[in-house]
């Protein structure tokens, strides 16, 4: 699979915007949590600068966001457009995310939302909950 990742801009913002309403707003709905276009334009300029658009065959697809700036791996948001989802390229990134940090000899961390079945993938990749809030899941692959 021809996976590629580019820093986020401006220019990609309808886009970005888009993908979290697609893939967001049935689970902040279930939630409890606010489901308007501003609200997710909050998460999506959240940490911006972090932000990589995955492509596949130069077809934006998805957005992922680390944060590797501290002694962990932060998975801050993962999102494949819905059409994209179901095919293992969210467990091929996180593979490689996992990877990469065992290489650093980083655990690798990540939160989601009680609602959301990505925590099934997340759990057979080997992430455990090491606690909860009132609407998420804290989960961390330990290398």
């Amino acid at each position: 699979m021809n996976l590629q990742y580019r820093k986020a801009s401006e220019n990609d913002l309808d886009f970005l915007l888009d993908l979290r309403m697609k893939t967001m707003t049935e689970h902040y709905a279930s939630s409890g949590l606010p489901t308007t276009e501003e609200s997710a334009l909050q998460r999506v300029l959240y940490q911006f600068e972090k932000a990589n658009i995955i492509s596949l065959d130069n077809e934006p697809i998805g957005l992922l966001k680390l944060n590797k700036e501290s002694d962990k791996t932060e998975v801050l948001q993962i999102q494949i457009a819905p059409k994209m989802q179901g095919k293992g390229i969210g467990k091929i990134i996180l593979k490689d995310i996992i990877e990469e940090a065992k290489t650093a000899q980083k655990p690798v961390v990540l939160s989601v939302l009680k609602t959301n079945k990505a925590q099934n993938l997340y759990s057979s990749l080997g992430f455990v909950i090491i606690d909860e809030n009132e609407h998420s899941y804290i989960m961390e692959f330990l290398n």
